[in-house]
């Protein structure tokens, strides 16, 4: 008995010496989501899951009927008005839920891809190729196209669709799964509103009040102040357009502000001065883009065509015929955070005389690349206090340059407006000091501006060196390059 006894003492202490305290123990694993068929096939909801798999499967069949090939686009827009209906009452969750059934349920068929594809494969350099081709762009348009052509058939259905996209673009980051009905958007878009397709008017003072609101609202470069600062961009000097699309009545897709000078601007002061007094017109050869602002979020990365400004400039010519230059005072949103990211690359570009001038200013080791960039990021907040000689200054304006001019990313420049206006055929043509002078000047760019301009006989020329991976940029931008 007390060998017994002695034995399962033993065996419970061991049980207890092995267990984990509580403060210690792992906590599980969270489970990864369900895909959209999985939950179909289910019984019952897990989780988080908004959708019980049964009202999952009705809304799956609801889409089905918008997208049905057999249905008219009349018919199809029926049936997604009544989700657009449905949209509007539902959770986030849910309507999370109708993304990724658009996602995963409405993809391309991959087998006929694949077949399609090894048919176009064994036809190239045959008769047969053409044909091929046409086969497999057939086979890449996924049902998800035809879906989403059907949502914007209804009144009404083209405001869903940005709309969607603006909640949708919140999402991506925490769910990939979100990704191709991202594009598919973005791609639709793309040519829904081309440029051709818009209708470009003018704001004045006497425009209706619901419009004048819209552009202060949406005044996304230099915010609006007053209602004198709205009248002197409005003023007879200033031009003022929005761009329309007819699906979307009223709601301006982007404005357009343009002041007309005898020069190229290099601060934006004296643009935003309510106190001055209007610029001679009989004087005016330069157009100046002072801001460009899109007021659709769910219209991100649609460039609108790449003939946006060259419309404007058409406007412009018809009205005033002695116009010459055509150019921008654009901000550098991306420059101060790349310049924290990238300083110390840079420092190792220069000369080691300029190098020894900026460690001299600044009391600093220059073999210390890392603690000499953070000590000229340091003095950047003060930046527009520096001489014009100081090497601090000579070395801002490098970096802008090389930011600007050598700052690609598969392709692409880095900074979003710059992607805008060298899209759109322009050139990087001057940085200005102290060009916006503004706290959010400083803080986005150290208070530079720049100047793009828009030579109007080489906007394909420097599209095209674009696309081969060089920016287009004048001499003064290149000498300023640190390679």
């Amino acid at each position: 008995m007390n060998t017994a006894s002695s034995w399962i003492s033993r065996s419970v202490s061991r049980l207890r010496s092995t267990d984990t305290p509580a403060d210690e123990k792992v906590a599980p694993k969270p489970q990864a989501p369900r895909s959209t068929q999985q939950r179909l096939d289910a019984t019952l909801r897990r989780g988080q899951e908004a959708l019980a798999p049964r009202a999952l499967r009705r809304l799956l069949n609801d889409l089905q009927a918008v997208a049905a090939p057999e249905v008219s686009e009349l018919e199809g827009g029926r049936s997604a008005e009544l989700l657009i209906a449905w949209y509007a009452k539902a959770e986030p969750e849910q309507r999370r839920d109708l993304w990724l059934l658009m996602c995963e349920q409405f993809m391309p068929d991959a087998e006929r891809m694949r077949t399609a594809r090894e048919r176009y494969e064994a036809a190239a350099g045959t008769s047969e190729q053409g044909q091929a081709e046409i086969g497999l762009r057939r086979a890449m348009v996924s049902p998800r196209t035809r879906l989403l052509q059907r949502f914007a058939v209804p009144q009404g259905g083209m405001r869903f669709l940005v709309d969607m996209r603006a909640e949708l673009l919140r999402e991506l980051k925490t769910d990939k799964r979100l990704l191709a009905l991202d594009a598919e958007l973005e791609h639709l878009f793309s040519t829904w509103f081309d440029v051709a397709f818009l209708e470009l008017r003018r704001l004045s003072w006497d425009s209706p009040a619901s419009l004048i609101e819209k552009l202060i609202k949406y005044e996304a470069v230099h915010d609006i102040r007053s209602w004198s600062d709205l009248k002197n961009r409005l003023d007879s000097d200033r031009r003022c357009y929005g761009f329309f699309h007819p699906n979307l009545p009223n709601e301006p897709l982007i404005f357009v502000e343009v002041a007309l000078e005898d020069r190229i601007s290099e601060s934006i002061t004296p643009l935003l001065d309510e106190s001055a007094a209007p610029a001679d017109l009989a004087k005016a050869t330069t157009a100046i883009f002072y801001s460009i602002s899109n007021t659709q979020t769910g219209l991100r990365g649609v460039s609108f065509g790449n003939s946006l400004i060259k419309h404007v400039v058409e406007t412009l010519k018809k009205e005033f015929p002695k116009l010459r230059v055509f150019a921008t005072l654009s901000p550098i949103p991306g420059f101060r955070s790349w310049l924290g990211k990238n300083l110390a690359h840079c420092l190792d570009r220069l000369a080691d005389k300029q190098l020894g001038e900026l460690a001299r200013l600044l009391a600093a080791d220059a073999g210390n690349r890392k603690e000499l960039a953070a000590q000229v990021m340091q003095a950047a907040d003060k930046a527009l206090e520096w001489e014009s000689k100081s090497p601090l200054r000579q070395l801002l304006l490098q970096c802008a340059a090389q930011y600007l001019g050598r700052g690609l990313q598969e392709g692409r420049p880095l900074d979003p407006v710059a992607r805008f206006h060298l899209g759109n055929g322009a050139r990087v043509e001057r940085l200005n000091w102290a060009g916006d002078p503004s706290p959010k000047g400083l803080k986005q760019s150290c208070g530079l501006m720049v100047n793009y301009l828009y030579d109007l006989k080489r906007l394909d020329k420097h599209r095209s060196q674009l696309a081969q991976g060089q920016v287009p940029v004048s001499t003064e931008i290149e000498g300023l390059c640190l390679d």
